[in-house]
């Protein structure tokens, strides 16, 4: 994993996001990775996007792109090769993005293993 990735995961972490996972893709054009993890409200899930772009830009990175930081029931940070995706439970079930992608390299991250 890139160094991108673990800082992204690691402030997750210190955010206290909820199973967070990896989808590393082999032959995507879309990006590299997905980072997915899950909120308990929206603020939770806004102040998790809050940290990750400002742990991102502390290390020159910007955010090419964000998608529904209003709402908070799903944000999306897209970092070109990395995309961030934030949900709160019930969007995450609905959209099961680990389903969609499961022919793909999933991997869970506990906070022990960041």
């Amino acid at each position: 994993m890139t160094e991108k990735t673990n800082l992204i995961l690691k402030t997750l972490h210190d955010k206290l996001g909820v199973d967070i996972i990896t989808i590393e893709f082999t032959d995507s054009t879309v990006a590299d990775t997905f980072i997915i993890a899950t909120g308990n409200v929206p603020s939770h899930t806004q102040a998790m996007a809050d940290a990750v772009e400002q742990a991102l830009a502390a290390e020159g990175e910007r955010v090419v792109g964000t998608e529904g930081y209003r709402e908070g029931n799903w944000i999306l940070l897209d970092y070109g090769d990395v995309i961030v995706h934030l949900f709160l439970a019930s969007d995450r079930a609905y959209y099961d993005l680990e389903t969609l992608w499961q022919d793909q390299k999933i991997t869970t991250h506990k906070e022990e293993t960041v």
